[in-house]
């Protein structure tokens, strides 16, 4: 019997394409010394207390540490694992470098598995991997959501393939890598898995009530770390609060490519919702009911959610950029169509994820230079100094971020010197801030100043920070590009760097 001929693969589902884009993703990370998102630095400063505290007293005098069992370590465990190897951020920078590769490899993979092969219109699915919440900084989040898409690609494989007792003894374990990396990337996991296989349940001929008490029991190996989620969350603080905040909601709509660039980044997420809308009323292309319906349930998560979760602000925000990701996955051409018109598709593709890729790069490059013109005052801060920062932001802030909000961590990083921008929300965080000299400055957000009072913010203006913050307890004062202020107020302080506005000013006794 002779063997069916081979598919004939085009371009765009070659298997070297795929890698290309998948290693492109890269591109706009490998510049920067220290990759520039918001939080990093202070994540940052967090793993130097982690991988030192016990051998470093600087250290010791300002932080403890206690490992716990949390839905919040992944970037965590990568750093205590590389870190003795590479240094500290040789190894922040090669885990955060993966996360883009990781995401873009994980859509690429559903798209196969959901069509058969690798659709032109996928393409455009590929910049939402530079999303916002992950150039704000959430790198455990971005991470398990990269690590739930590769899950999912091998839930839809192992389906396919009828392998559904291998499935459920591998997503076992699987499920509990992917909640200790990140809580989300396991719940949005656990949304994709149930509403791909109540389709596979239906299209076997089961009614939707039936299907879904299948599907639910095929989800049972997801569920183990809920006795995780439960042990973890009952003693934690923090309030789940700002249900149906339908206004913010769809402020966190428009900002999912939020980058530099107002109009291109808005632009950019037109041409996605219009591709969208298109496939909704052209007989040219046609939705997966697969991914259509992980789309639907993921829409109907993001509009339950709260935006505070356990204390834990942006719930509701992370996930939207993963609402246009799988639309966009879901897309896919109908028997019959032309060729020509894949062909332009996939040209139309390519150049978004190209034209995309070149404006990360440079706006990474941007806030690079940015970061590297204020951490030369680093040079002139001695070891375990006590440094408190204040990094001046505006009331509203401009599309284009202020990145340095967290910047004061690389002095916990490069001089184990303190620092007042650490995170010390209990339940969230393993760090905490036992330097009570320092009260009130001592932790998030009171590096964070202002030039006047924000209507319900509790950042300080710089003039009441300066005003109030106890010279006793501190050897520098770092500002980072401040608003205007009284030069009566650096009384007492002598400076010792300036870049522009930005300066150091060591404590005179």
């Amino acid at each position: 019997m002779k063997a069916a001929p081979a598919k004939h693969l085009h371009w765009w589902e070659q298997r070297w394409f795929v890698l290309a884009l998948v290693l492109l993703s890269a591109v706009p990370l490998l510049l920067p010394d220290v990759p520039p998102l918001l939080d990093l630095p202070g994540h940052m400063g967090r793993y130097r207390v982690q991988l030192d505290l016990a051998d470093t007293p600087a250290l010791q005098q300002f932080f403890a540490f206690e490992w716990a069992l949390i839905g919040n370590l992944g970037v965590d465990i990568l750093v205590e694992l590389l870190a003795p190897l590479i240094g500290l951020e040789p190894a922040v920078k090669l885990i955060v470098l993966s996360i883009p590769p990781l995401t873009v490899a994980g859509f690429l993979w559903v798209a196969r598995e959901v069509h058969g092969e690798v659709t032109p219109t996928a393409l455009f699915a590929v910049p939402f991997a530079y999303n916002f919440p992950f150039l704000f900084g959430f790198v455990n989040f971005a991470l398990s959501m990269a690590f739930a898409f590769l899950a999912f690609g091998l839930w839809l494989r192992l389906a396919r393939l009828e392998r559904l007792r291998l499935r459920a003894a591998l997503f076992v374990p699987l499920s509990m890598v992917v909640w200790v990396t990140h809580a989300f990337g396991w719940g949005t996991l656990g949304v994709l898995a149930f509403s791909a296989e109540l389709v596979r349940q239906h299209d076997r001929g089961h009614h939707f009530v039936v299907a879904g008490v299948r599907a639910a029991v095929h989800c049972l190996a997801l569920a183990p770390p809920v006795a995780l989620m439960l042990a973890w969350r009952s003693n934690a603080a923090g309030q789940t609060v700002d249900f149906f905040n339908m206004e913010v909601k769809l402020d966190w709509l428009t900002m999912v490519l939020r980058d530099r660039w107002e109009l291109f980044d808005q632009v950019s997420l037109g041409i996605a919702v219009l591709l969208i809308g298109w496939a909704m009323v052209s007989w040219k292309l046609v939705f997966s009911r697969n991914l259509a319906a992980s789309a639907l349930f993921l829409s109907i998560v993001f509009v339950l959610l709260p935006r505070i979760v356990f204390g834990s602000a942006y719930a509701d925000m992370r996930l939207a950029p993963y609402l246009f990701a799988v639309g966009l996955l879901a897309i896919r051409f109908p028997e019959g169509s032309s060729l020509r018109f894949m062909r332009w598709m996939a040209v139309a593709g390519l150049a978004f994820v190209l034209v995309r890729t070149g404006a990360g790069t440079v706006s990474a490059a941007l806030y690079d230079r940015e970061f590297d013109r204020n951490l030369a005052a680093l040079d002139h801060v001695p070891e375990g100094a006590r440094l408190v920062s204040f990094v001046a932001r505006e009331c509203r802030q401009p599309w284009a971020m202020n990145r340095m909000l967290h910047l004061p961590g690389l002095a916990i990083v490069r001089r184990a010197a303190f620092s007042n921008d650490q995170w010390t929300m209990e339940g969230a965080q393993l760090l905490d801030v036992h330097y009570r000299a320092g009260r009130p400055f001592i932790r998030d957000p009171s590096q964070i100043v202002t030039a006047r009072r924000c209507g319900g913010e509790v950042w300080r203006p710089l003039s009441l920070a300066l005003a109030t913050f106890p010279r006793e307890a501190f050897d520098y004062v770092w500002l980072i590009d401040p608003p205007p202020y009284d030069p009566a107020l650096a009384e007492g302080l002598r400076e010792i760097w300036r870049d522009g506005d930005s300066v150091l000013f060591a404590v005179e006794r």
